[in-house]
């Protein structure tokens, strides 16, 4: 299984407090609804509420996470989903680098996650699930009854949507990914 490195997201947003400070410019993505402003801090990892559930299709899962506090913070992008001791993390599709992702206070995103590749011939069977925001949270697990796979979670070449506004764009962007 590929691995994404959990570090990406801190380093990036040290890089970022430390330009501003010395009033240096980088160069930055055009805007897009997915970043969120540097100013906004990271989400405590107590001020947030994250969901799996069985999706309905085989061998996906839909994800959520939802900022508990009354002031908007950010996540990283790219969900962070790994599998029982299985080394790595579901990656993001498209291939995409760790970037700010804005919650509003109260609000909730979603995401989609695909754990086996359909042309896969082999995999891994694992009793649980990771969900986290923010890779610098340790997240919750989630086990394979509560997914409705109460055999364990077939995994290989798992792939994850980035966090989307609702349920049917995490959905419509993992279904794209299968092209």
């Amino acid at each position: 299984m590929r691995i994404r490195p959990a570090l990406v997201a801190p380093a990036a947003a040290a890089l970022t407090v430390l330009l501003l400070a010395t009033g240096a410019t980088a160069a930055v993505p055009a805007p897009d609804e997915v970043f969120a402003p540097a100013a906004l801090a990271t989400c405590r990892e107590s001020v947030v509420e994250v969901t799996a559930t069985a999706s309905g299709a085989v061998n996906q899962v839909r994800i959520g996470v939802t900022n508990k506090s009354g002031r908007a913070c950010v996540v990283d992008r790219i969900p962070t989903i790994t599998f029982g001791d299985l080394d790595g993390a579901a990656q993001p599709v498209p291939p995409v680098e760790s970037a700010p992702y804005r919650l509003a206070a109260g609000g909730t995103a979603y995401a989609a996650v695909r754990t086996i590749d359909p042309a896969a011939e082999d995999s891994r069977t694992v009793a649980y699930l990771t969900v986290a925001g923010d890779p610098s949270h340790y997240g919750a697990r989630f086990d394979a009854a509560s997914l409705g796979s109460p055999a364990g979670i077939p995994v290989w070449e798992p792939v994850t949507t980035l966090w989307q506004p609702t349920r049917a764009k995490a959905d419509a962007a993992l279904a794209a990914a299968r092209r």
